[in-house]
């Protein structure tokens, strides 16, 4: 059997739903691909953002990638000087038309920003509100409910892995690590539903480091690739970055993928293909990642 290496597709704002989806599906489907489109579905508040320039490390970031160019200046003022616009009202049939195409969807959140920068510090009340509003619209969108959810900006609280079983979920991908796990609290009790993290780096981590450029990044990620493991690797790409400036930049990596002898999936197929009797545990730590401001949602060491 192949060797599993699943696609999860975060899509952040307006722009990268309307232009950056129907091009991923396109380059998917070229290379017989599968993948999960994970969607913003309230309201498109980007331009809030400008706020983290206070954030160590974000210069630095934003220095390395063209902030304007990946989501355009229209983009950067909602929330601001523009109303933010209601994503999943504006475009229905759109995001439809990717369950259509037989790829899996699922919840990235309701507000990306307000998500992003607010979760790691509110209550309870607070963070399943926010999940609770974008459950909800998925079911008006697609008839039933959500089996998946995956975190905008990595960030979590505990609150959010226990919220995500009531919700019905099956699994999601909220976080950064190395293999599949089953989250546990700080007192070792199971939490929420089994985590799939991201276990590669993402471009805009990349490009800018080390002399990786968008002409030959992807020949890092492969290289990191060269050598299978045991469980499915998950790469999180953006609607906003693959689906548009660097669309070529990924389809380097869907073709280098499939020579490496990777079968090209989407989280639930590689979900699916687990031992859920064999998951370890885990506990979910915030730490530091190379290329990334701020602090994120991390697999943390095994339960003894």
């Amino acid at each position: 059997m192949k060797p599993l290496l699943a696609l999860k597709i975060d899509v952040d704002t307006w722009r990268g739903t309307r232009e950056g989806v129907p091009r991923l599906m396109a380059l998917l489907k070229k290379y017989n691909a599968g993948a999960t489109f994970l969607f913003s579905l309230g309201p498109d508040h980007t331009g809030r953002a400008i706020k983290r320039v206070f954030r160590p490390g974000f210069l630095n970031k934003v220095s390395r990638t063209s902030v304007v160019e990946h989501y355009g200046i229209r983009t950067l003022l909602y929330g601001t000087l523009l109303p933010g616009p209601d994503i999943g009202r504006r475009e229905v049939a759109l995001l439809r038309s990717v369950r259509d195409a037989g790829f899996e969807v699922g919840i990235h959140c309701w507000d990306h920003i307000r998500w992003q920068d607010y979760v790691a510090d509110k209550d309870a009340q607070w963070t399943q509100n926010e999940m609770q509003l974008a459950a909800e619209r998925f079911v008006e969108i697609f008839g039933e409910p959500a089996k998946t959810h995956g975190a905008a900006g990595w960030q979590m609280n505990e609150a959010a892995y226990a919220f995500e079983a009531e919700l019905g979920l099956i699994y999601a991908s909220d976080g950064r690590g190395t293999h599949p796990f089953q989250p546990v609290s700080t007192e070792g009790k199971l939490i929420g539903v089994p985590q799939l993290p991201s276990t590669l780096p993402t471009l805009d981590e990349l490009i800018g480091l080390d002399g990786w450029t968008e002409a030959n990044v992807h020949e890092h990620l492969l290289m990191l690739t060269e050598s299978k493991i045991n469980t499915p690797h998950v790469y999180t790409l953006h609607a906003e970055l693959e689906g548009q400036r660097l669309a070529d930049t990924f389809e380097k990596l869907l073709l280098g993928w499939q020579n490496q002898g990777y079968q090209l999936v989407s989280c639930k197929a590689a979900f699916e293909s687990l031992d859920m009797k064999q998951l370890p545990r885990h506990q979910v730590l915030m730490g530091e990642i190379a290329g990334r401001s701020g602090v994120l949602a991390l697999q943390g060491g095994a339960e003894k």
